[in-house]
């Protein structure tokens, strides 16, 4: 049994709602925290009990608006002021990260900046879960533990039970997240070529292999605007696909997203609850990852492995 005394769980004001799930699978209750706004949009951050020579964990992920990270960056430095024994970032939504690499010139590496901030402040470690690329655990020098949504979505594919079953990517970056998900389901994989006029903008998609009566579930690491995904699924559909689904880490859906899933050809998109959905569309359907994150908080508390938790 877990020794609750030895550490702390604190949640920011956007993730509560996952924290307090983390906290019930852990048996401990949720730590006090004050978040006090000004009129001018400034806030300040305190703890209404004390941390000392404890081992912090701040749950908070760091989806728009930046409010959520300068949450956690406050909450961060408040812990270090107030004798934290360690500090840990729990950001099941790690933002910015597609800012990963200078792709043109005079561009901001934005997963980068913030990398650099969190360790600026004070952080001692980082558990986070699907990062839009694998590399920017580099940008860190801190352990960061990167977990798979793979880990909840997996069994809920299996659960299914779908015959003729095809995985597809919707571009030729995520192919290899969805190779992953073919292989361990040992079925076929189908990619998606697309080119983009510009940012969540496709011009075009192509799709690569046969889908034809094929029942297919897409693997992505988020969804935004949902455009490409959408897409996807109406190109599947007229290429004769059986039925057409998704799955993604992430569940941004900003803007116009959740009306084109409606009217879409997709007949479900699965996210985990990484980040809040606060829109009703009827094909949206969210796994907890609250369990996958209690565990690996539970084995760095105790100094286990946290790898053989993975299903892939």
């Amino acid at each position: 049994m877990i020794d609750t005394n030895s550490f702390m769980v604190f949640s920011g004001t956007a993730t509560k709602y996952l924290a307090e799930r983390i906290c019930q699978s852990l048996g401990c209750p949720l730590g006090k925290l004050i978040m006090t706004k000004f009129s001018d949009g400034e806030f300040a951050v305190s703890y209404e009990q004390s941390i000392r020579g404890r081992d912090v964990f701040l749950v908070q992920s760091t989806f728009p608006s930046s409010d959520n990270l300068m949450e956690l960056l406050l909450m961060i430095d408040a812990a270090k002021r107030a004798s934290a024994k360690s500090i840990n970032a729990v950001i099941p939504y790690f933002g910015w990260a597609r800012q990963d690499r200078k792709d043109k010139p005079r561009v901001s590496i934005g997963a980068k900046l913030v990398a650099d901030l969190l360790s600026v402040a004070g952080v001692d470690r980082v558990i986070t879960m699907d990062l839009h690329a694998d590399q920017i655990q580099g940008f860190f020098d801190i352990p960061v533990d990167h977990l798979y949504a793979s880990g909840v979505i997996l069994p809920y594919l299996q659960s299914l039970k779908l015959k003729d079953l095809v995985i597809a990517s919707p571009d030729v970056g995520g192919s290899k997240r969805a190779n992953t998900y073919a292989k361990f389901l040992g079925v076929p994989l189908v990619l998606c070529n697309k080119t983009r006029a510009r940012a969540n903008v496709v011009a075009t998609m192509q799709i690569i292999g046969d889908v034809k009566d094929k029942n297919v579930v897409i693997i992505d690491d988020m969804v935004d605007t949902a455009g490409t995904i959408t897409k996807a699924a109406d190109i599947m559909i007229e290429a004769g696909a059986k039925s057409v689904r998704a799955c993604a880490s992430h569940c941004v859906m900003s803007g116009p997203a959740s009306d084109r899933v409606q009217n879409s050809s997709l007949e479900e998109i699965v996210f985990t609850d990484s980040i809040p959905y606060a829109q009703r569309c009827p094909k949206v359907k969210q796994l907890s990852v609250a369990e996958m994150f209690a565990d690996t908080i539970r084995r760095v508390v105790e100094n286990k492995s946290i790898s053989d938790q993975y299903i892939v």
